[in-house]
């Protein structure tokens, strides 16, 4: 077996023909504003992937899922990223379309039949922030929900069809409650504006999303029931779970890139060349462990606890990996193509997403000696 064959081999399965058109076009392009990646990502019926059979989706499981971002993230760091937030928000649907009599079906269907992109606006990249605080508010008027604020980084900001994001909605008695809006982008009052600095994943279109008194039907509004100690409810557990996994796993593409230009290049000692394979491959099994049980069913605090530890174990992996093959490729190759030092540097981004291990270690101390998970 090559490899990533086995994730290769899946990512044909889902979504036919999308790593032949992407190894088409140079890294370079892949990862620039404006790039070919999204509209191939598309048209090969990427946005339905997590979305049940039973709603006209490919209903890809957690493990196939993880295997196919990690064969994107090879080819393109900045739509595994992409496609990753459009995925977490997807599966928050599925889970609140279980058991509930709402119109999360419908919306799933949408997704797949019209290819939707979905774009994430919880509360990630604000320095000091607990995830679950939102950068919107809203007050209700009548069945309507008035949303006002801004999501700066927002992914997908200037292909979304969906404005998934986490609102913080005003109730009559001046109390805070945590909710989740999905919000068309032509809606009245949404206004995207430059924010992206960096050359690095800037193909993800993570600009910033200014929401002025946008107008949210109470039925595209799903409640939460986040306690005041900021323990996640079923529905978060749920969704954060998928996305540590995805995100995780398109990370790990990005430095399986490089370990595959030392296979490739074959100058290294072979045992160098193993421990790269050996390291990015245990990687991965620890990620298929945790998908494999998301896969029967398993959910709760347990689960999240155990993919927020293959989340720090693989980031730790990664830059193990991404150093040693940055030097084993040498100085020459180094300086030759940007695409070295450009996937060294997205790997590098999976440490910026949240939760950050800085924040969660003493929650998990804690969860470890008998305490509930929260999320710092």
């Amino acid at each position: 077996m090559r490899f990533m064959e086995k994730e290769r081999e899946t990512l044909q399965e889902f979504l036919p023909g999308l790593d032949a058109e992407l190894t088409r076009h140079s890294l370079t392009d892949l990862e620039r504003p404006g790039n070919p990646a999204l509209s191939t990502f598309k048209a090969a019926r990427g946005p339905g992937l997590l979305v049940p059979a039973q709603y006209g989706g490919l209903g890809a499981t957690p493990l196939q899922a993880i295997r196919i971002q990690r064969a994107i993230g090879s080819r393109s760091p900045s739509l595994a990223v992409a496609s990753t937030m459009h995925h977490f928000s997807v599966a928050s649907l599925v889970e609140a379309s279980l058991g509930s009599d709402g119109l999360e079906w419908m919306l799933l269907e949408a997704i797949a039949k019209d290819n939707l992109l979905l774009a994430s606006g919880f509360a990630e990249g604000r320095t000091g922030a607990a995830i679950l605080s939102p950068t919107l508010h809203a007050v209700r008027r009548g069945t309507t929900l008035v949303v006002s604020g801004s999501k700066k980084p927002c992914t997908l900001s200037h292909s979304m069809d969906l404005l998934t994001a986490s609102v913080a909605v005003t109730d009559e008695h001046g109390r805070d409650q945590l909710a989740v809006a999905l919000i068309p982008a032509g809606s009245p009052g949404i206004e995207v504006k430059p924010f992206w600095n960096s050359f690095v994943l800037a193909g993800a279109e993570s600009d910033e999303v200014v929401l002025k008194d946008v107008e949210v039907p109470q039925d595209l509004v799903v409640m939460t029931e986040t306690t005041e100690d900021r323990q996640l409810d079923e529905l978060q557990t749920s969704g954060f779970l998928w996305f540590e996994l995805l995100v995780t796993a398109s990370y790990l593409g990005a430095a399986s890139a490089l370990a595959e230009k030392v296979l490739a290049d074959g100058k290294a000692d072979a045992v160098e060349r193993a421990a790269l394979i050996i390291e990015a491959d245990a990687a991965m099994t620890t990620l298929e462990g945790v998908a494999h049980a998301m896969g029967d069913g398993e959910r709760g605090q347990d689960m999240f606890a155990k993919a927020l530890v293959a989340r720090y174990a693989v980031q730790d992996a990664i830059g193990r990996i991404t150093r040693r093959a940055v030097e084993l490729l040498g100085g020459m190759s180094y300086i030759g193509s940007g695409d070295v030092a450009y996937l060294s540097a997205a790997s590098a981004a999976l440490m910026f997403h949240p939760p950050s291990r800085t924040r969660m270690s003493q929650a998990l101390c804690d969860y470890v000696t008998g305490h509930p998970l929260r999320v710092a």
